[in-house]
């Protein structure tokens, strides 16, 4: 006799619906920053989609599948229930990614005065494109309000210690295409 699974209650309801959200990047190492706003993210869908960019423009550290890899390692050792995460890749334009995922929302993080200007012309690119699609921006952590992959890969690249910054196994890799 198979037993009935608990329906859970969602994260975040509007309207009855079931919350889908993307919180896209580059992830280039993935940082304590990214994973502060994933845990925080899930407070308010009921699946999170953390899309992972190809953005070859950024010139990455890691290759796609090493950053897509890191990233589901770290969002596993997070435990977080309150919402279903899946982590991907994706190479397409954001709004036709978050169409094809069926997502109401996109999630950005924050971090200083700065960020903002950028986010809200894409929000608004964005909304122009597909007015259905929500952003939601949330503020950085203080404790996290400085980090940025970019200045942890040049930290690393000059000798400097960057595990305040990235979860240990992420450190690692970062430090081994370094000294490679």
């Amino acid at each position: 006799m198979r037993m009935a699974k608990k329906a859970r209650t969602p994260a975040f309801e509007s309207g009855g619906r079931y919350r889908t959200g993307v919180y896209p990047g580059t992830f280039d190492p993935i940082t304590n920053g990214h994973l502060d706003i994933i845990s925080r993210a899930v407070k308010v869908v009921d699946k999170l989609v953390v899309a992972v960019a190809v953005n070859i423009g950024k010139g990455p550290l890691f290759s796609l599948k090493e950053r897509v890899a890191m990233c589901r390692r770290e969002v596993d050792k997070l435990n977080l229930k309150a919402a279903e995460i899946e982590v991907v890749p994706f190479d397409t334009l954001l709004m036709d990614f978050v169409s094809t995922r069926g997502a109401d929302l996109i999630i950005r993080g924050l971090r200083a005065v700065s960020d903002f200007e950028y986010e809200f012309q894409m929000a608004g690119m964005n909304t122009r494109i597909n007015g259905k699609v929500e952003t939601l921006f949330l503020m950085a952590s203080e404790r996290n309000q400085f980090i940025a992959s970019r200045l942890v890969k040049e930290v690393a690249r000059l000798g400097g210690d960057i595990s305040s910054f990235v979860p240990a196994a992420v450190n690692r890799s970062v430090r081994a295409k370094y000294n490679a």
